[in-house]
């Protein structure tokens, strides 16, 4: 029964430009997960060149066999570097919005089951920090809590717990009315019971496709963390880090330093938006086929 609807969604045909986005996105996260656990061992078996040592190499070299990316200012390999930066990326991203998720779906299900001054206090603090920008709100938690990856997964996860609140609060209120949860009540179920059993099942259906938008988001505001220094510390590879500092180098036609990471990032953050977009396009048609039954 749990993996009824993944079967469903593997075994989608594609035969619209939403499925086809689903199916390329899927692809790009398969790659971008490979790269993240295959470039450690590499890295340590000498395939790979260190991402943080560069004394030995010339400083802005272009592309060659020897350094397929390019060197950056500091003789450090741009491919290693940016193969590293995926990890990375992958880690703190995905580890603030389970944090976030685990977070935002009890507290929403809560609000919505009990209602009442539950209800308007958590309504009140989720709407408060929803109204700030995603990135400002980052920003200043991250220079409060200072650089480190629990310290940067930590400031991009308050900044997405509010959306998963207000999605499933919603759903919540909205199946609270429902038939098969007044007969629980009416046969003694307590509400942790309810929510556990008959409220996770009917309100969890949109989270993955929330998650999703939110990981290609959180890739962009981690980027721009590391592009304002705030990110991580500097002997941890991480693709907005090494984007500011090819600034400095791009007007005088050294391009390779900025092109890479920024490709990655790029593709990266597309994939993540495609799959998004395909699991709403399926959750949509799921939920019209059943209402069509």
């Amino acid at each position: 029964m749990i993996l009824s609807p993944l079967q469903h969604f593997l075994t989608w045909r594609p035969s619209s430009l939403s499925a086809r986005m689903a199916r390329v996105g899927v692809w790009v996260l398969i790659v971008y997960g490979l790269v993240a656990l295959l470039a450690g061992p590499a890295i340590h078996l000498g395939v790979l060149q260190d991402p943080n040592i560069g004394l030995d190499n010339p400083i802005y070299a272009q592309p060659s066999w020897g350094h397929l990316c390019g060197t950056d200012r500091l003789g450090r390999d741009v491919c290693s570097r940016t193969l590293a930066g995926a990890g990375v990326a992958l880690q703190v991203v995905f580890s603030a919005l389970l944090v976030a998720l685990a977070i935002g779906v009890p507290l929403g299900m809560l609000s919505g089951y009990l209602g009442g001054l539950v209800d308007r206090l958590l309504v009140l603090l989720m709407d408060t920090l929803y109204t700030l920008p995603v990135l400002l709100l980052s920003v200043v938690l991250a220079f409060l809590l200072g650089k480190g990856l629990p310290n940067a997964a930590a400031a991009l996860c308050v900044v997405y717990v509010p959306q998963y609140f207000r999605v499933v609060r919603n759903q919540t209120a909205s199946v609270k009315a429902e038939l098969f949860i007044d007969a629980a009540q009416s046969l003694g179920a307590g509400p942790y019971w309810i929510m556990r059993h008959y409220l996770l099942r009917n309100v969890i259906t949109s989270v993955p496709v929330v998650l999703t938008l939110n990981a290609a988001d959180a890739v962009l505001v981690l980027g721009g963390l590391g592009f304002l220094g705030l990110g991580l510390p500097d002997s941890i590879p991480e693709w907005g880090a090494d984007l500011q500092q090819a600034l400095t180098a791009l007007p005088t036609g050294i391009w390779w330093t900025a092109l890479y990471p920024g490709l990655a990032m790029f593709v990266l953050v597309l994939g993540l938006s495609f799959l998004g977009e395909g699991l709403d396009a399926w959750v949509s048609g799921q939920a019209s086929g059943s209402k069509a039954e």
